[in-house]
């Protein structure tokens, strides 16, 4: 029985990579479903999946966060893992695509809840701006902000695994990964040329995918006239190798099996004596991808 997982929006649901691997389910907003409603529908995914694991941006609207916790107080769920990403919309989707293929290997609903935030730290995530004046999520240093105002300027932001801001326009780009990676972008209203033709290349992704703007983009980015990109692992062998390296725990309240430093699904912490030599988030090593970077 696969674990299910689940999003906020429509907007985080990109189409599988291939016919193995399942779509997310989309949560109803708290405007448009009672809460008795939202209570009936998280309750017939967890009894028919044994395991809900819940993806949400840390963008999210504060009702929707408080409705998702509350549903979960009302069932009395120790089976339900509510968890918040703090990557842009894109990259929040792209992890969100990862996990659902994820789901279909072995790992256990534990393991799987904590990839989440494990993988986080391996999705390059940011975007193509023509002004910074508004981006409040990304530190910007003023003379970045004093440019904004100047026709024709163009700025790529990256929000994670690491903040950096490059002014375009020159040779540099933001350092992108060391391991072999798909490339998505959503275009809103600026061309997506410098990220196809010139970002794409630098970063030598493996190919590239164009996906829909996600509604939230304008609002997280502060412009309408961006185009957001994700650079991440496509290969499911790879996540699969990626999250197994990671040493693996039993949580002391719940039981579930963990990796890295709290439980995803009761958010009890691991006891310091029992915490391996690895870095919560952490795995030894990017495996290697056959004629990839």
């Amino acid at each position: 029985m696969l674990t299910a997982i689940a999003v906020t929006s429509a907007d985080l649901v990109l189409p599988p990579p291939d016919a193995h691997t399942p779509t997310a389910h989309v949560l109803t907003p708290p405007d448009r479903q009672p809460l008795d409603a939202a209570v009936h529908e998280t309750r017939l995914l967890v009894e028919q999946h044994g395991c809900l694991v819940v993806l949400y941006p840390s963008s999210a609207p504060a009702a929707f966060v408080r409705r998702l916790h509350t549903v979960r107080s009302v069932l009395e769920s120790d089976r339900i893992a509510l968890l918040g990403v703090d990557l842009p919309p894109l990259g929040t989707a792209v992890l969100a695509r990862q996990i659902c293929q994820l789901s279909v290997c072995d790992f256990s609903p534990g393991v799987l809840g904590a990839a989440v935030r494990l993988l986080a730290h391996y999705v390059y995530a940011g975007a193509l701006l023509n002004s910074v004046a508004r981006l409040d999520r990304v530190p910007v240093p003023l003379t970045a902000h004093a440019r904004s105002w100047m026709p024709g300027s163009q700025f790529a932001v990256l929000a994670g695994p690491a903040p950096q801001l490059v002014r375009v326009g020159g040779e540099e780009v933001p350092a992108g990964p060391e391991f072999g990676t798909q490339l998505t972008f959503a275009a809103g209203s600026l061309a997506p040329g410098w990220v196809t033709g010139t970002l794409a290349p630098r970063w030598r992704v493996r190919d590239v995918r164009e996906a829909p703007l996600p509604a939230e983009s304008t609002r997280w980015w502060g412009t309408g006239r961006l185009v957001e990109f994700a650079a991440a692992i496509w290969d499911v062998s790879v996540l699969y190798r990626l999250v197994g390296s990671v040493r693996r725990e039993e949580c002391h309240w719940c039981g579930l099996e963990l990796i890295g430093d709290r439980c995803a699904f009761c958010s009890a912490p691991v006891p310091t004596e029992e915490r391996g030599a690895l870095p919560a988030g952490t795995a030894r090593t990017i495996p290697a991808i056959g004629g990839a970077r």
